[in-house]
Order: C-alpha cells, then sequence, then structure tokens
C-alpha cells in the first residue's frame, strides 16, 4: 500500500479547489488531507494520528 494516496496529479486539480488562506491556516493543506484519507483509509480515531 502506498504511503501517499494524493499523487501530483490528484494535487493538482486539488489545489485550484481549496479556498484562499484567512486568517488562522494550516501550513500544509497537502499533508492536512493525506490525514484526512489516512483517517478514512483506517477507520482509526483523529488522536491516532502520526505526530
Amino acid at each position: 500500500m502506498a504511503r501517499e494516496v494524493i499523487t501530483e496529479r490528484i494535487w493538482e486539480a486539488l489545489k485550484v479547489l481549496l479556498p484562499a488562506a484567512k486568517g488562522r491556516h494550516g501550513k500544509d493543506d497537502r499533508n492536512f488531507l493525506e490525514a484526512v484519507c489516512w483517517i478514512v483509509r483506517t477507520g482509526a480515531p483523529w488522536r491516532d494520528l502520526p505526530p
């Protein structure tokens, strides 16, 4: 199983759909989306995300 599921091709398509940064904003949107995919794929709770 691949460690990352968001390929360059997918990321290029997704990043144009993300809202512009307003106020407090995450530093790495791609990393956040990978975390969401990991949660969905594993069924683990958010607190079990790797640091």
